[in-house]
């Protein structure tokens, strides 16, 4: 389980890198769009040659370790009791997965989904040993992207150019994971409210919901009131005098208080998220809520139509919506289970890391824009609007506070919180609806990758804040102080150069969240 989440975490975190370097390079990066969403275009047999000696080598080492790997479908203990070192034997396979997936990704780009759907179809063909999983897997992959890269290039004459094979196998993979979910026999059972980055109770939580208030407070003056100024003799770090008001009101504080306000809505949602599953691997992010919202937005600004105001708000809803019951529809009679949600989240993120690379390959002049709204800057914010947004964000997170006795009671299952009067359909529908709410309103401004819902909620049960009231509270505050430290590093970093606030967000809460990741 920590090797999915991690493994999701670092490539999610990655991301946030690869966006943020394209932002300074897009020019000089342009021709690696195509290559890194995978492109099976070849100008000779040159890397034909190349993949086949690895493949040789790789095979050979595989059939050294499928005895010892079969091993791995008995018990645990039953394992050891044979002789049988689990830690080598899985660093081993590791080792050779990870130089398998090197040799592939340095000659044809990002193929996703095929090391995925490929073994989930032979197991449920009839491969039931794993020398036969082994076999069957590689002929359905080598079937899979041949007939993908077909369609491809069947659809050539249909587009302006040509589609990437890599990240139409995503988007053709996707769907099909969502298929094969339900029928897959995945171990593990319903995760206890227990489980995560635990540390004792503190005795008055009331003490630490002070502090992080003085935090936010002192997070917001800092980045309102300290900063780079021009002058005569260039940029130089300064704290605004009273003649530059001018200065924080029409440019810092739009911004300061968008990324407020977005901090605490992320934080609010992935709090609700983790209290209903009782699952402490949940929230926006990772579960693929923030994908879908942000699959609405590129869809409206793929499609031609006229674009309203409030437009992107509505698809992105839309899309948030359209995640939410995918989640539900997948994972209900399993009851939650933390493997299926991440598989349910991986699917539908690579929907949307699909989108993003055929956009970006395309030479569209909106990739750039896109660009900028995916890393989440608050650069174009204006005192109207985060006005508006900060009234959501208040209203909204108004609205979770009296739902304190369902997110106390919902993680211990469903059948205690029935037995404890709770009417789990209705609140957890009511719950999902306002996670949508939350999550199209903070993904329209910092967009999706941020992992503030899956930071907040640690570090606030990490400061001893364990009631649902309290870890509400105290996640939206450091939700707060995060993203308002993140706008800040990003517009004072690199000055002149700025980095969205998003983007800052996901690099600091992936090293935090990979921190933690030990103490699972």
């Amino acid at each position: 389980m920590v090797v999915v989440l991690s493994g999701m975490v670092v490539s999610l975190y990655i991301s946030a890198l690869n966006s943020a370097l394209l932002l300074f390079h897009q020019e000089s990066l342009a021709g690696l769009f195509i290559w890194g969403s995978g492109s099976l275009s070849q100008n000779n047999w040159e890397d034909t040659r190349f993949l086949l000696v690895r493949l040789l080598v790789a095979l050979g080492l595989a059939c050294m370790l499928l005895r010892p790997l079969a091993l791995l479908d008995l018990e645990e203990e039953g394992a050891k009791s044979l002789g049988i070192s689990l830690r080598n034997l899985r660093i081993a396979g590791l080792g050779l997965g990870i130089f398998i997936t090197a040799c592939v990704v340095s000659a044809v780009g990002l193929i996703g989904f095929v090391g995925l759907a490929a073994p989930a179809i032979a197991r449920l063909a009839g491969a039931r040993t794993l020398g036969q999983r082994l076999g069957w897997s590689m002929a359905i992959g080598a079937l899979l992207l041949l007939l993908t890269d077909l369609v491809v290039q069947q659809l050539s004459p249909l587009t302006a150019s040509m589609l990437p094979t890599g990240a139409m196998t995503a988007a053709l993979g996707a769907p099909l994971l969502l298929w094969l979910l339900p029928r897959l026999k995945l171990a593990g059972t319903r995760p206890q409210p227990s489980a995560g980055l635990v540390l004792p109770r503190r005795a008055d939580p009331r003490r630490r919901l002070w502090l992080l208030s003085a935090l936010a407070v002192i997070a917001v003056v800092v980045a309102l009131g300290f900063g780079f100024s021009l002058d005569a003799h260039g940029a130089h770090p300064a704290w605004v005098g009273w003649g530059q008001l001018d200065l924080v009101i029409d440019w810092r504080l739009p911004r300061v208080a968008t990324a407020a306000a977005a901090g605490l809505l992320l934080a609010a949602a992935g709090t609700l998220l983790q209290r209903m599953t009782g699952n402490p691997m949940a929230s926006p992010e990772v579960l693929g809520i923030s994908a879908g919202v942000a699959i609405g937005v590129i869809v409206l600004m793929l499609l031609p139509l006229g674009i309203a105001p409030l437009s992107g708000g509505v698809t992105g809803f839309a899309g948030a919506v359209a995640a939410l019951l995918v989640l539900v529809a997948c994972n209900r009679r399993s009851g939650f289970v933390p493997e299926r949600l991440l598989l349910t989240g991986i699917a539908i993120t690579a929907l949307l890391d699909a989108l993003r690379a055929i956009v970006l390959s395309s030479n569209d002049p909106r990739a750039q824009q896109l660009l900028a709204w995916l890393g989440g800057s608050t650069y174009y914010a204006s005192l109207t609007s985060a006005g508006v947004i900060v009234g959501v964000a208040l209203a909204l997170f108004a609205l979770t506070l009296p739902l304190g006795r369902w997110l106390t009671l919902l993680p211990l299952g469903a059948p205690t919180a029935r037995a404890l009067g709770v009417d789990v359909d209705r609140s957890r529908l009511v719950l999902l609806a306002l996670v949508a709410l939350l999550t199209v309103a903070a993904t329209l401004v910092v967009g999706p990758l941020s992992f503030i819902g899956l930071l907040a909620p640690h570090m606030a049960r990490l400061m001893g804040l364990h009631r649902a009231r309290h870890q509400l509270l105290g996640a939206g505050l450091l939700g707060i102080v995060v993203m308002v430290l993140a706008d800040w590093l990003g517009r004072n970093l690199f000055f002149p150069y700025q980095l969205p606030a998003g983007l800052i967000a996901a690099l600091i809460g992936g090293m935090y969240f990979m921190w933690g990741l030990r103490k699972i």
